[in-house]
């Protein structure tokens, strides 16, 4: 039910989007450094922080009310994950990680041509699943589609901050546990169970709402109102 109100959201907003001058679409990557809140049956140590610099793609469209505040929605794919090294084994390092796709939706508050604030909520559907082990670095690896390890979508909020020039800061958080501890082996066994980890990151982002192109074009119209 929540799903689907989301989506007749962002159709409408869409609609919006399509009916107004005061709407565009901007995109932008995202270089991302993420860790993980852990507690594994009562230890919270052994976080390592992921950097992930590559196949982060996200897609806004925008609507600006006026020049101090808006409205985004959009959508992303996101690799994220966190890396892990069990302080009750020796020699045991874990890299998880998830390809999520994302549907953003926020608020920007500032002045929108040249610094502002943002934030909001994400719904990430994860659908590819990799996990590396690494035994006194000896390492192995699977790749699950659409696995049940983990849950089969995850709640995030997230603010951040657009510098001029189209630079931005941001941080966001995952409300939902990354592991569906209940996930069974065909041998019985459950691996995450008793490991809660909530991921967490920081990003930088490039050209994420306006650009550096808008200000060459802004440079431009100021330098021509001068003749």
């Amino acid at each position: 039910m929540k799903t689907g109100l989301l989506f007749a959201f962002l159709l409408s907003a869409s609609l919006l989007v399509a009916q107004s001058n005061k709407a565009y679409v901007t995109s932008g990557g995202e270089m991302i450094f993420s860790f993980a809140s852990i507690d594994h049956n009562g230890s919270s140590s052994g976080n390592i922080m992921r950097w992930s610099p590559a196949f982060n793609i996200q897609v806004f469209g925008n609507y600006d009310l006026n020049k101090n505040l808006g409205l985004i929605f959009g959508g992303a794919i996101r690799n994220v994950g966190f890396i892990y090294e069990d302080p009750n084994a020796s020699g045991v390092k874990k890299k998880f990680r998830n390809y999520n796709l994302g549907i953003p939706v926020g608020f920007k508050v500032g002045n929108l041509e040249k610094f502002f604030f943002f934030g909001g909520y994400e719904i990430e559907f994860p659908f590819n699943y990799k996990e590396k082990t690494f035994i006194n670095e000896q390492k192995t690896k699977f790749n699950v589609w659409f696995s049940s390890r983990v849950p089969a979508y995850y709640h995030t909020v997230y603010a951040g901050v657009q510098f001029p020039y189209g630079i931005s800061l941001k941080f966001k958080y995952y409300l939902s546990e990354f592991f569906n501890q209940n996930y069974t082996e065909n041998d019985g066994t459950q691996p995450y169970k008793g490991l809660k980890a909530n991921v967490f990151y920081f990003s930088i982002s490039t050209s994420l709402f306006k650009g550096y192109d808008m200000y060459i074009k802004e440079s431009g119209r100021k330098d021509m109102d001068q003749y």
